[in-house]
């Protein structure tokens, strides 16, 4: 079913939260997001394709969301492609209304450097909001070990940022689940995990973590800054 109303979005979360359980198997919560919803994306950072694999199977030919900011790793843009050629599933771009070039000339070169925020919000932010407003709802990789931001996520929620109901199949998953299942499967996973990237995001902002520090702790490093803005803590 496609539903339009946001009263009735906030409903369907609540319900399918409540019907599913805290403890619904990804599989379990991906099965009802496709037998729920015909307007729904998947949002892929394309570090692995473990949600892509999963959410092909709930819904063969499902649309995968990925934000295009113009910044991303050579690597990452190969993964991107070879995730379509391999999965059933439809590549989304999303891409900020502006080039890099555009905005350099416009907020300065290297906004990434001087205002992390703000390139987040014109490159990430705002494309995705602009590409969720199609749809009723949205899956995403986050899970709850990959920072303290993210320690309380719910399997399926109402998303208040950007109206829509926010799905979390993976949300309990530890890192050993995640490998696990990559070698059960056979899942592709972006050269620069293995090259010492545990945590990847746009080239300029991500470098590789010291050894044994958290993962995350390439991303933005040097900064106080731990999330893009897209999941709100």
């Amino acid at each position: 079913m496609s539903i339009a109303l946001e009263t009735d979005l906030r409903a369907v979360a609540e319900r399918g939260a409540a019907d599913l359980g805290p403890d619904a198997s990804a599989e379990q919560v991906l099965a009802w997001a496709a037998e729920t919803f015909d307007s729904l994306i998947v949002a892929s950072n394309m570090q692995d394709a473990v949600l892509v694999d999963l959410a092909a199977k709930a819904k063969p030919g499902v649309e995968i969301l990925f934000l295009e900011t113009g910044y991303h790793f050579a690597e990452t843009i190969g993964t991107r492609d070879a995730v379509e050629q391999v999965y059933d599933v439809s590549i989304v771009d999303a891409k900020a209304a502006r080039t890099v070039a555009e905005q350099d000339a416009t907020e300065g070169k290297d906004l990434f450097a001087r205002d992390p925020n703000r390139c987040c919000a014109l490159r990430k932010v705002a494309p995705l909001q602009d590409t969720l407003a199609r749809y009723d709802a949205w899956v995403t990789g986050v899970r709850r070990v990959e920072a303290p931001t993210r320690a309380t996520t719910p399997l399926v929620t109402y998303d208040e940022k950007f109206g829509l109901v926010k799905i979390n199949p993976i949300a309990a998953w530890s890192d050993e689940d995640m490998a696990t299942y990559i070698t059960e499967h056979g899942i592709l996973v972006n050269p620069l995990v293995d090259a010492g990237y545990p945590s990847i995001g746009c080239a300029p902002c991500t470098a590789k973590p010291l050894p044994g520090a958290d993962p995350r702790s390439g991303r933005w490093a040097g900064t106080s800054k731990i999330e893009c803005g897209l999941h709100p803590s």
